[in-house]
């Protein structure tokens, strides 16, 4: 699998990187063996977790496996803090003393001494920027953080933690976030901005199947989602909209033309977009990763791209949107 480097930094990772989201809920130890066996086979590095993922359990099992699939250096870990995990003072939120808890417990739950990349998974609007900068700084110096990131953040956030980042005195030029996560898409591309230089992955590549007009799911009757995964039901539901249903219908005819799977498009779209270092990609079990994992090879034509890209197309206004 093809390398990239994360951001402006050293760091090398996987052009495809393996979500854990899963772990723990609706992946069991074995599934998850299988998932992190079938992505490092095929090259894959980069595997990213948070500490909230399954109350903890997708770290638990992230560490439980390496060393027994694959050694931890061939691994590039990634987890995230800032979410509530407890109702103690520290339980949560960016502020100094709630982040270096948060690592330490992760590095418990991972079984290993230092994380590679180290993202605050959203802004946090009632602690000083300086304080959690400071925080990120106290990690990497440490050693027990490699590179930092930020996750879940909006344009101004972005450029404001950059931006304050590099004048706060004292603080170490490599502390800098490296890499932003978005859940940026080509369904909800209307909703996010195209990533900046630094980001680092794209979440949820693929919109999800639109309804039928003739098979309308009442909000009100959620047992006709997926019996199995009834808490993604207002993830899913968010994304059914007649503008997901073009896109949908984009990539699929786009799909039926390469011979290829509507997946292995929708990744590969984003993939190639610039700026991404790695989608990240989740799956409940090891045939949907050997599904995305030939996404790999695909290469998508200029014209195809093209008319992804217009169908995708951010619904801007004023200012965004140059007025003639």
């Amino acid at each position: 699998m093809e390398q990239r480097h994360l951001g402006r930094s050293g760091l090398r990772v996987s052009r495809l990187a393996l979500g854990t989201m899963t772990w723990g809920r609706d992946t069991d130890a074995e599934a998850a063996a299988g998932q992190l066996a079938a992505f490092t086979e095929a090259g894959g590095t980069l595997v990213d977790t948070a500490d909230v993922y399954s109350d903890g359990d997708s770290e638990r099992l992230l560490g439980a496996l390496v060393d027994d699939v694959v050694p931890r250096d061939h691994l590039v870990i990634a987890t995230k803090a800032v979410a509530r995990r407890h109702d103690g003072p520290f339980g949560g939120g960016a502020s100094r003393g709630a982040l270096l808890a948060a690592l330490e417990a992760s590095l418990t739950r991972l079984d290993t001494d230092h994380v590679d990349l180290w993202q605050l998974h959203a802004w946090d609007a009632h602690v000083p920027l300086e304080e959690t900068l400071c925080a990120i700084d106290a990690a990497v110096r440490s050693g027990k953080v490699r590179y930092a990131g930020i996750s879940n953040y909006s344009g101004w956030q972005t450029a404001t933690a950059a931006t304050r980042q590099a004048l706060t005195p004292g603080a170490a030029p490599w502390s800098a976030p490296r890499s932003s996560t978005p859940s940026w898409n080509a369904a909800s591309n209307a909703r996010s901005s195209p990533p900046p230089p630094t980001t680092a992955s794209a979440s949820s590549p693929g919109p999800p199947r639109p309804r039928r007009p003739d098979r309308q799911v009442p909000r009100q009757h959620p047992r006709r989602l997926p019996r199995r995964l009834p808490h993604w039901g207002n993830y899913v539901e968010q994304h059914r909209t007649d503008r997901a249903a073009r896109i949908v219908q984009a990539v699929t005819t786009a799909a039926d033309g390469l011979g290829t799977s509507p997946l292995a498009v929708a990744l590969a779209w984003v993939r190639d977009r610039p700026g991404v270092a790695a989608p990240v990609i989740g799956a409940r079990d090891t045939t949907q990763v050997r599904g995305w994992l030939t996404a790999e090879s695909l290469v998508l034509p200029p014209e195809i791209c093209a008319a992804l890209d217009d169908v995708s197309k951010p619904d801007l206004s004023y200012p965004e949107r140059h007025l003639d």
